[in-house]
């Protein structure tokens, strides 16, 4: 199972993000965070996916990313989400800097997230062992 971590202080948006992807990408574990100076013990090279808000108090979205890739986490596993405008935003974080950085409120954005998270559940569900009790789509029974 593909391992998701989220950090962004506002709890309702947390509580949001976590349902929606638990609800439609079954295969993924979601963890999780409000505050993130004590998210960055759960930050590890384990992580598949780091969803990071921008604007944090006491240690923004940058200073998460940094410290994510400083303790193994790869660049192109971590996107930052943020309310602010796509141009900002790629002019603060230039191509290279992270995986992506979307806007959270935008839904063209939000396709490109589901889009990941498709190819993260996919690459979870390739690397399952062969379970010959199990029937699904292209098994046979």
């Amino acid at each position: 199972m593909e391992n998701v971590l989220i950090i962004d202080d506002d709890a309702a948006f947390l509580e949001l993000m976590r349902s929606s992807l638990t609800e439609r990408h079954p295969g993924l574990s979601v963890q999780t965070c409000s505050d993130p100076i004590n998210c960055l013990a759960k930050i590890n090279r384990g992580l598949d996916l780091l969803l990071v808000d921008l604007e944090m108090p006491g240690l923004d979205g940058s200073k998460v990313l940094a410290y994510a890739t400083s303790a193994g986490v790869s660049k192109s596993r971590v996107i930052i989400l943020s309310a602010r405008d796509a141009e900002y935003l790629h002019q603060r974080f230039p191509l290279g800097s992270c995986l992506a950085v979307l806007n959270k409120h935008e839904a063209k954005q939000k396709e490109v997230l589901d889009m990941v998270l498709n190819a993260l559940e996919r690459k979870a569900r390739q690397s399952e062992p062969y379970d010959p009790d199990r029937t699904g789509p292209g098994q046979d029974a």
